[in-house]
């Protein structure tokens, strides 16, 4: 055991925020928006003031429930008890492993840009995405300072090509090229749920600052302006590379780009410009692995603390990493990899992940609502009960919507991947009980 936890600060634990928001996807996210029209705009308005919304009220909890780490799982099971609590985390950590095979396959992707070799060669696909699984776990069980250093510096070097790209290409912006509002055909009410849905992925990880509390300095006041602060400047970035870029490509060439900020930037600087942006992309996958990955060790940890996971999983190492965390996080992902590359279950995979991003969407819902019951057990803010009932009604109002955005065979098998986690409660009960 560490006698002395190691500890991330503010600017540390905002990189954590930032880099496990910008992922691989937003670097292709606006071409498939071009599709449907200046429309997608109010999109990223929409999900971004839901985005705040759930930002607020995390930060607010991370004030109640003081240095407890574990964020959604810990303030679920405060308002809701040890079930839903651990359904929580089940599912929770469920969608961390498998997200990290499928981040671990974006990475690979974007890689095959200078090495074509990879799009065709399974055999080193597989190498490169698990060599990657697993240097990141090796430095994680370095311990979370280490683990910092790589997500600060990393979150740093994605936002550089997306500033370059926003503030450059104001001087290469022209109104001819900005799409018409709506391009789809249908009402401008049918097409704006599916293009905030669309939006909404890109902001799954605003809760990342609150899992890692005990670790981090000061917690109940940089946890809170973490949270704010990385969830603000991520939505500016968003919504303004989307314009630009908007602005930029004609919306024919915008729609079929598979790499629209590298081609804006090739416009802009010539193939300097598009490898530069190339680079960030996978700079972008590995810093998003990185923070992933401490998070698959922490929350586990978290929970076991409280004797609803397996003890193995609050074991630390002289670093005061969570080890066994991350090693079997670092197996399940490893599964999740090879299955990728396993003719016929492809289709299974992208399933997968629908179902995952479903189970990340539950904790918003149900940290929301544990937000009000908390405040009123606790007799918190008795002179503004008001702007607690709106606060938390909004922010589960927003969750329940994208879980109905996620559509319902999604929702169907998210909740079966929830009940699957029943017999392990009731194994830890059953051992609970004997002790």
């Amino acid at each position: 055991m560490n006698s002395k936890p190691q500890k991330i600060g503010l600017i540390t634990t905002t990189s954590l925020v930032i880099g496990n928001m910008i992922g691989v996807g937003i670097f292709v996210l606006p071409a498939a928006l071009a599709k449907y029209g200046s429309i997608s705009l109010l999109g990223w308005v929409f999900t971004a003031a839901g985005a705040l919304i759930l930002a607020k009220i995390f930060s607010n909890l991370s004030k109640i429930v003081v240095n407890k780490s574990g964020g959604p799982y810990a303030y679920t099971r405060e308002g809701f008890g040890d079930f839903i609590g651990f359904l929580m985390a089940w599912g929770y950590w469920v969608s961390c492993w498998v997200g990290n095979g499928a981040i671990a396959i974006a990475i690979v992707g974007a890689l095959s840009f200078f090495f074509p070799v990879l799009e065709t060669n399974s055999l080193y696909s597989v190498s490169i995405g698990l060599s990657l699984i697993w240097l990141f776990t090796w430095i994680n069980t370095r311990g979370i300072k280490e683990s910092g250093v790589v997500q600060v510096v990393t979150t740093v070097l994605k936002l550089l090509p997306l500033a370059f790209v926003i503030i450059v290409g104001i001087f290469f912006f022209d109104f001819h090229n900005f799409p018409e509002f709506n391009l789809t055909g249908n009402g401008d009410f049918a097409t704006f749920p599916v293009v905030a849905a669309l939006t909404l992925y890109a902001f799954i990880g605003i809760e990342c600052a609150t899992i890692p509390a005990e670790n981090v300095e000061n917690a109940e006041v940089v946890v809170s302006k973490a949270t704010m602060f990385g969830t603000i400047l991520t939505a500016i970035v968003y919504i303004l590379a989307t314009i630009v870029l908007f602005g930029i490509l004609p919306t024919d060439i915008l729609q079929n780009s598979p790499a629209p900020f590298a081609q804006a930037a090739r416009l802009i600087s010539g193939d300097f410009g598009g490898y530069f942006v190339a680079v960030g992309v996978i700079i972008s996958g590995i810093g998003v692995l990185n923070g992933w990955i401490l998070i698959t060790g922490q929350l586990p940890m978290a929970t076991a603390k409280d004797n609803l996971f397996p003890k193995m999983f609050k074991k630390e190492n002289k670093k005061g990493a969570p080890v066994f965390g991350l090693i079997i996080g670092g197996l399940l992902s490893t599964a999740v990899m090879l299955m990728n590359f396993t003719k016929g279950l492809v289709d299974q995979f992208q399933t997968i992940v629908e179902i995952v991003v479903f189970v990340a969407l539950l904790p918003y819902l149900l940290t929301s609502a544990a937000y009000v019951l908390i405040i009123i057990e606790k007799k918190l803010h008795a002179n503004s009960w008001v702007k607690t009932f709106v606060l938390g009604g909004l922010g589960f109002a927003f969750s329940l919507w994208a879980i109905f955005g996620s559509g319902p065979e999604t929702v169907f098998y998210g909740f079966m991947l929830l009940l699957l986690g029943i017999p392990f409660y009731l194994v830890m009960q059953y051992n609970k009980r004997n002790k």
